[in-house]
């Protein structure tokens, strides 16, 4: 919890890589209005007793670091959260189940992450990050070796920069794909530049395996709205 004056509101910061990522979130938040900051996208808004900045702005550690020294500097949170989707590395995680790290691990160390209070289900672990998907389930079996319940491409460099601020971090995520799946389509060589997938790639690359690819791609799109649900209904419950 952050410690704060009795009925004050608390203004966190919460980082993703792509706007679907919060699609739950605002679903339950008032006052939603577009921001200027400079980043790819960002939508202020209200949910419960917290302010939120949401920010979100490709994938990568790189972008996330660089997301939060930017969005910080400009809304001053009283606490930051890596959020949106992740890879399971336990067997025990279903679609949509909910992450809320203990602890993140990077290139960089390893980061402690606090809980919200809340009433609902989740998962407590520790989430590992990298620097591109996880596309195989013999990668996943490596990964999880680390003692990592999870992997994102994100968290660490979130909580690094936290650490960095002297600001509160917290870590939740919803899972889109399971330890046990090899995936088809080749997201990483899709991921552009800017932290973003290159729709017109992935859709021209169906055609070598199109019976397996595109089905693929539909359940992901599916996932991943149940994951933004999930998402939004547990920070609805959540305090910070």
């Amino acid at each position: 919890m952050v410690h704060r004056a009795a009925g004050a509101i608390v203004k966190l910061l919460v980082v993703a890589a792509e706007e679907r990522e919060f699609r739950g979130i605002l679903a339950h938040a008032r006052h939603a209005r577009v921001a200027q900051m400079g980043v790819d996208w960002v939508r202020s808004a209200v949910l419960g007793e917290h302010d939120l900045l949401l920010v979100a702005n490709g994938a990568g550690p790189a972008r996330a670091a660089a997301t939060v020294d930017r969005a910080a500097a400009a809304f001053q949170p009283d606490a930051i959260v890596s959020a949106g989707f992740c890879g399971a590395l336990d067997d025990k995680l279903d679609v949509a189940s909910v992450v809320v790290a203990t602890e993140v691990i990077g290139v960089n160390g390893r980061f402690s992450a606090r809980a919200p209070a809340t009433s609902l289900a989740h998962h407590l672990g520790v989430v590992l990050t990298i620097d591109h998907v996880a596309q195989s389930a013999a990668e996943k079996r490596s990964l999880r070796q680390t003692g990592s319940i999870a992997v994102d491409m994100e968290a660490a460099a979130v909580a690094e920069r936290s650490g960095a601020l002297g600001l509160p971090f917290f870590c939740i995520k919803a899972v889109t794909d399971l330890a046990g799946e090899d995936m088809a389509n080749d997201l990483n060589a899709a991921m552009r530049p800017d932290g973003h997938f290159d729709t017109i790639k992935i859709l021209g690359s169906i055609f070598c395996r199109p019976l397996v690819r595109l089905p693929e791609l539909l359940r992901l799109r599916r996932r991943s709205a149940r994951a933004a649900r999930a998402l939004g209904d547990f920070f609805a419950d959540c305090r910070f």
